[in-house]
């Protein structure tokens, strides 16, 4: 397979930026000033909030990504946005000029912000520094170029990112076997939000064994308010915890329901929230896809869930969660996670020690299921239920139910 010429992307990476400074209306700078949708995207696909005090100066992960091939980065669950391709690169790819196995094919994918979620500086050929974005874990592709190429699709889970796995290959863990091997437990779609946080200085530890759970769509969350799996706050809530603990963002995080403060300054995250929050509850439920349901088991399906099934009785419309249900409507209402006989250790580690009822949206695409992601298919969701809450129902109604679910 024939190398990619630099002088070809070095092109093309030039002509693109002029394209874009040309091509962009004084609408959408007003747009981006006035904290609208089209401010937030930007922030939701390229912002690091100033993370590469993390992934950089601490966990050196620039090292890592340098040597780093496009087929190992997707191998990883990384992503290419097709559409950050100019026609150069594209007419290259689909000839064969593109090897996948050359690490520079990689600084070159990122020197054209192709690599979603990833942002890299690169000077003299080299990456200098790298941080990624809330698009990293939260955006994926269509694959409509090839498997892990094609355009954004963001606010779906990334589940094929194998978040523990990049974790663990940092310099900054090669003489810690036992917690790589923690990291590397993982797997793919997984993460631990509470196992870790970074404060801007050192890496604290939360919580441990860790206890990782599924990454999670963010599509389809108008009106919930209680968002996260254990509603431990509105969606600007967690985008702080996240960008600042987890991302590793340059910024302020204080709850003391959880004993975690973090003050750096400036602050490059909490002004960002709005226009953050904007675009994420912008971003609407995907359909299933066409002629992919029994229209008339779903039919069926609808009536057993909200009947024999009993799943109407947690999962209220109209977003499918009783989370707002409680006296206070400052407060989520959660279940005790023996409930409905779900492991504790997660929501344990949580402001509110419970667990939220999920608001159902596009089960169709998201396997596995469940905070833990126990449940690998819609099915086994059903059954869990069935022996948890003493249900009893016949195959063909357990089909029916998985029909039904897979047309939210």
């Amino acid at each position: 397979m024939r190398r990619i010429h630099s002088s070809i992307v070095a092109t093309a990476i030039a002509a693109s930026a002029v394209a874009m400074t040309m091509a962009e209306p004084p609408r959408a700078q007003a747009a981006r000033n006035n904290g609208t949708l089209n401010e937030g995207r930007s922030i939701f696909r390229y912002e690091t909030f100033g993370d590469e005090q993390l992934w950089t100066d601490v966990l050196r992960m620039h090292e890592v990504v340098a040597t780093l091939s496009p087929k190992a980065a997707l191998g990883l669950g990384l992503k290419v946005d097709a559409e950050a391709l100019p026609q150069s690169v594209i007419d290259a790819l689909k000839a064969g000029d593109v090897d996948l196995d050359d690490p520079a094919v990689t600084l070159l994918l990122l020197q054209l912000n192709a690599v979603v979620g990833v942002r890299g500086e690169v000077e003299g050929g080299h990456l200098t520094r790298v941080g990624i974005t809330c698009a990293l874990c939260h955006s994926t592709v269509d694959n409509s170029f090839a498997e892990g190429i094609g355009p954004r699709l963001d606010g779906w889970a990334n589940t094929d990112l194998n978040v523990g796995a990049i974790v663990a290959a940092s310099p900054f863990f090669a003489d810690n076997e036992e917690l790589k091997a923690e990291f590397n437990a993982w797997g793919p779609g997984m993460y631990d939000p509470r196992h870790h946080a970074f404060n801007g200085v050192e890496l604290l530890s939360l919580h441990t064994p860790s206890s990782p759970i599924v990454i999670p769509p963010i599509y389809g969350l108008k009106g919930v308010r209680f968002e996260t799996v254990t509603a431990d706050g509105p969606i600007s809530y967690w985008n702080s915890y996240v960008g600042v603990g987890q991302m590793g963002g340059q910024g302020n995080f204080n709850d003391p329901r959880i004993d975690l403060f973090i003050n750096q300054t400036p602050d490059l995250v909490t002004p960002k929230l709005p226009a953050l929050l904007a675009y994420q509850l912008s971003l609407e439920t995907p359909a299933p896809p066409e002629n992919s349901l029994d229209k008339m088991a779903a039919h069926r399906g609808k009536q057993l869930f909200n009947g024999k099934a009993e799943c109407g009785t947690c999962h209220r419309p109209p977003h499918l969660t009783d989370v707002l249900s409680g006296p206070r409507s400052s407060e989520p209402f959660v279940h005790d996670p023996d409930d409905t006989k779900m492991d504790a250790t997660y929501a344990s580690r949580s402001a509110t020690k419970g667990y939220r009822t999920t608001p159902l949206r596009a089960l169709w695409q998201h396997a596995p299921y469940f905070h833990d992601g126990s449940a690998p298919t819609l099915l086994a969701v059903i059954q869990h239920y069935e022996q948890a809450l003493g249900l009893d129902l016949t195959p063909d109604e357990e089909a029916d139910l998985v029909a039904y679910l897979k047309s939210l």
